[in-house]
């Protein structure tokens, strides 16, 4: 569309707000690894029983000897991926978002953060949009619970092409790392060849009345709000904040500064996530309004996730309701 100033570094080449390529960015992960499998002899992988559906069994398939089931053991995932990495190997341990943090924690915090392990913990089936499952499968605390852990770093990529892009960079980087991604097809927007700045955060667009920061599909959800908020003549900063820890602080006081309000957007509670990491920097370097869009203290439950993101307030008419609160609050 016509107001998205589309940063070349960052957003695909004539992009189509209406009819988006779509992708899961879940298999960005299992192509990723399967890359890695053939330029990094140190890469291995582990899967529980749900290979085929977080996508570790496009390496399984290429990379057998390299590839470990632990079944529905998602402790002992944990404690077997610690050990490789104490030998040099380069584990990559991966389930379903609330199964890979909460059941492990202990295991995460004491084998892997605590002993700053060379781990990387990556995550399908996170956020409402696991839909029918239900609350039991909606990890929507996984990043808090990662995010508190010294030492580890957290992200959350927008798409398939940023999954793919992240889970490259993670592997270059001594250090736990937890990243999280998504079940469904979503849109596929950003830029295939931009490199993935780790810690680093995107400005898909620019605008001086509020700054909208979002990570995961909610980046896509906060850009069709955008659109909408420039129907009324009001110009957004759209932040891609795909790395939650370390967060970007020059990124959040700049949208403050510039813009004077901010909106946060995470398919993830507001306490402890995305919302909660940019607050504290607030808080401490440059007071400004926020307002939070994420789930607010609840479970989800069994639905689409379009319609989940409806009746939790997580929706593009969400978003804009937001801004339109927080640009208030400023004045």
């Amino acid at each position: 569309m016509n107001f998205i100033h589309k940063f070349e570094n960052y957003l695909v080449e004539n992009l189509d707000m209406k009819n988006p390529e779509l992708k899961e960015s879940r298999r960005g992960f299992g192509e990723a690894l399967v890359e890695l499998g053939k330029t990094n002899p140190n890469v291995v992988v582990l899967g529980g029983d749900v290979s085929g559906s977080v996508r570790t069994d496009l390496f399984r398939d290429a990379f057998p000897d390299r590839f470990f089931s632990v079944g529905i053991s998602e402790q002992d995932m944990m404690g077997v991926a610690a050990g490789l990495a104490v030998v040099g190997k380069i584990p990559f341990a991966s389930a379903y978002g609330e199964f890979a943090t909460g059941r492990p924690f202990d295991q995460i915090r004491q084998s892997i953060a605590y002993s700053v392990m060379n781990v990387k913990i990556c995550a399908s089936h996170c956020g409402f949009t696991v839909g029918p499952d239900g609350a039991t499968h909606q990890s929507l605390e996984d990043v808090a619970l990662m995010r508190v852990l010294p030492h580890m770093n957290v992200i959350t990529p927008a798409d398939y092409n940023q999954t793919y892009r992240a889970v490259i960079k993670a592997s270059e980087i001594d250090g736990p790392f937890y990243i999280r991604f998504y079940r469904d097809n979503s849109p596929n927007f950003t830029n295939p060849n931009a490199p993935f700045e780790f810690g680093k955060a995107d400005t898909l667009l620019e605008g001086s009345d509020c700054a909208i920061i979002a990570s995961g599909l909610m980046v896509w959800e906060s850009l069709l709000a955008a659109e909408l908020l420039a129907e009324e003549k009001i110009m957004v900063r759209v932040v891609n904040m795909h790395t939650i820890k370390p967060i970007d602080s020059n990124a959040i006081v700049s949208a403050a500064k510039n813009t004077g309000c901010i909106v946060t957007a995470e398919d993830h509670q507001i306490k402890g996530g995305l919302g909660g990491a940019v607050a504290e920097v607030l808080a401490q370097e440059y007071p400004a309004p926020v307002e939070f869009i994420g789930a607010k203290d609840t479970f989800g439950e069994s639905g689409k996730g379009s319609e989940l993101f409806e009746k939790y307030g997580l929706s593009k008419r969400h978003i804009v309701e937001a801004v339109k609160k927080a640009i208030k609050r400023k004045k």
